[in-house]
């Protein structure tokens, strides 16, 4: 029975361990000015688990690092949406 309460308390704590940072890279073509990607990076950052935010006028886009147990790139498109530019992931 202990070693069954300490396999379970190891992957209790050991499990965020497993989590990987995801890159994802968003099209924001609703970027039109130079003050639009400090609105989409400051909207992003905001997302609980982003790590890393790049946003990229010329290419009218943002590369987000963020931990995928807490954040999602639907919370991170919502993100930008909710800021007035909406986005989608770039393939």
């Amino acid at each position: 029975m202990k070693k069954l309460f300490a396999t379970i308390a190891f992957a209790a704590i050991a499990a965020p361990v497993w989590a990987a940072p995801q890159t994802v890279t968003l099209a924001v073509p609703g970027m039109t000015c130079a003050a639009c990607p400090i609105t989409v990076k400051h909207a992003i950052a905001k997302v609980n688990g982003v790590n890393k935010v790049d946003v990229n006028f010329d290419k009218r886009e943002a590369v987000v690092t963020f931990d995928d147990t807490t954040a999602s790139v639907q919370k991170l498109t919502q993100a930008t949406e909710n800021a007035g530019y909406p986005s989608s992931v770039k393939r």
